[in-house]
């Protein structure tokens, strides 16, 4: 049986995802094994790698911000002719009273 190309991927992504799942459970299973049997020094790197990956992370927002050309202006803006003042979308004409 073949499988159509769409389904063949949402499989694929179903598998990475299962992956992910138990890959993050066995992540938290080994983390709290190591706090209980090492706990100042798993709480020293824990510490040291979340400053490290938010420095890492303002360090490449400023690279790019850095590195980046500004965009072109735009110049090319149309003109609007201006509006009749009660004129606007939404607005109807009062019924004329006789």
């Amino acid at each position: 049986m073949r499988l159509k190309p769409l389904t063949r991927f949402m499989a694929n992504d179903r598998a990475i995802g299962g992956g992910i799942l138990i890959g993050s459970i066995l992540g938290i299973i080994v983390y709290g094994l190591l706090i209980y049997w090492w706990p100042l020094q798993v709480l020293e790197i824990t510490a040291f790698v979340a400053v490290l990956v938010l420095l890492a992370i303002l360090a490449w927002i400023g690279y790019t911000m850095a590195t980046t050309p500004p965009p072109e202006p735009i110049t090319d803006i149309p003109e609007m002719a201006p509006e009749k003042p009660g004129a606007g979308p939404g607005t109807q004409a009062a019924p004329k009273k006789d």
